[in-house]
């Protein structure tokens, strides 16, 4: 397996990432701990969590399965999202940031985090404060480096202007959603990760299940995620998603290629991207994303792929000047 750099840190990961937000939910301990194996088998050294998965039940296995490999596998979790009723139990102020990440290393049997992200851009914090508080983090040991999740471009570049201003830990690692059906990070997000040499680990490289061979407009499963999960409902219920899915079915029985493993294999190729996140709920899934290591995307076979969804307008909305 050929590691990568993330970022600007030197640190060499894994061209896929496992996360673990089945941990403790769709798949029990017993599978859990069989997909991490098989992860480690592989050559994953990569792992992604966040303290509301499963209501911490996903970092408590993620801790078990680490206890005699720490030093050998790069964690993130993530702090935002609510932890319990109270009502600052949210958001990316100092209280719950500081009282996450106390309670992130415990359930990870761990003194520090390689990657900490912020779950979700705060409007009520500061970003400044935000910033302060895991530059704290950083010199108190307890992470190695400050990372954001579902950040727009502007909210990013925001943050790491001010981190270099005020001479502190910027991100150094994003986590955008990002698949064939949903390419909006390619208009400014990955290009932004590119001019900073910002670590880029997607997550949803498979939409949701929709680009695994099993949806296509005239056929959608009885059940499934997009089809029981009210938020993937919302987020891949345009019928434009589902012709997509079935024509890149389609293309990838054409070409001899698993549909899951050829999603996943067209996220990596984007230049700016790190690792991919994939998820399983048992071995059978993982293997089928596994295969993505097999698949090499030459630049003409990614603009194939490309071109059976739609190429979002870019930043200045001028598409004229594409057709010069």
């Amino acid at each position: 397996m050929e590691y990568k750099p993330i970022g600007n840190t030197g640190i060499m990961v894994s061209p896929l990432c496992f996360g673990t937000m089945s941990f403790g939910g769709d798949a029990d301990e017993l599978i859990s701990t069989a997909m991490f194996h098989r992860c480690r088998e592989a050559g994953i050294n990569f792992f992604d969590c966040a303290d509301i998965y499963n209501n911490g039940m996903s970092e408590e296995i993620l801790g078990r399965l680490i206890s005699d490999c720490r030093d050998e596998v790069i964690i993130t979790s993530k702090v935002y999202g609510p932890t319990g009723n109270d009502v600052n139990a949210k958001g990316a102020n100092r209280k719950h940031i500081m009282l996450g990440i106390e309670k992130s290393l415990a359930r990870l049997k761990t003194d520090y985090l390689d990657f900490y992200f912020i779950h979700h851009f705060d409007d009520n914090t500061p970003i400044e404060e935000t910033i302060k508080t895991l530059d704290n983090l950083v010199k108190q040991g307890k992470i190695l480096y400050p990372a954001a999740s579902n950040f727009a471009a502007w909210q990013i570049s925001k943050a790491l202007g001010i981190a270099d201003k005020e001479k502190l830990s910027r991100f150094e690692c994003i986590q955008p959603m990002y698949n064939l059906v949903k390419r909006q990070a390619e208009v400014e997000i990955l290009p932004l990760a590119e001019a900073e040499n910002l670590g880029v680990i997607p997550y949803s490289p498979l939409g949701g299940g929709i680009l695994t061979g099993k949806y296509g407009s005239n056929h959608k499963p009885a059940s499934g995620r997009l089809i029981e999960n009210q938020t993937y409902k919302i987020r891949y219920n345009a019928e434009w998603m589902y012709e997509t899915a079935e024509n890149f079915t389609n293309f990838a029985q054409q070409y001899g290629f698993p549909p899951a493993g050829l999603a996943i294999a067209w996220v990596a190729s984007h230049p700016a991207v790190t690792a991919p996140i994939i998820g399983a709920r048992n071995l059978d899934q993982l293997e089928g994303s596994l295969k993505s290591l097999q698949i090499e995307i030459s630049p003409d076979l990614r603009d194939k792929i490309s071109g059976l969804s739609p190429e979002p307008p870019p930043a200045t909305d001028r598409n004229d000047e594409r057709e010069k």
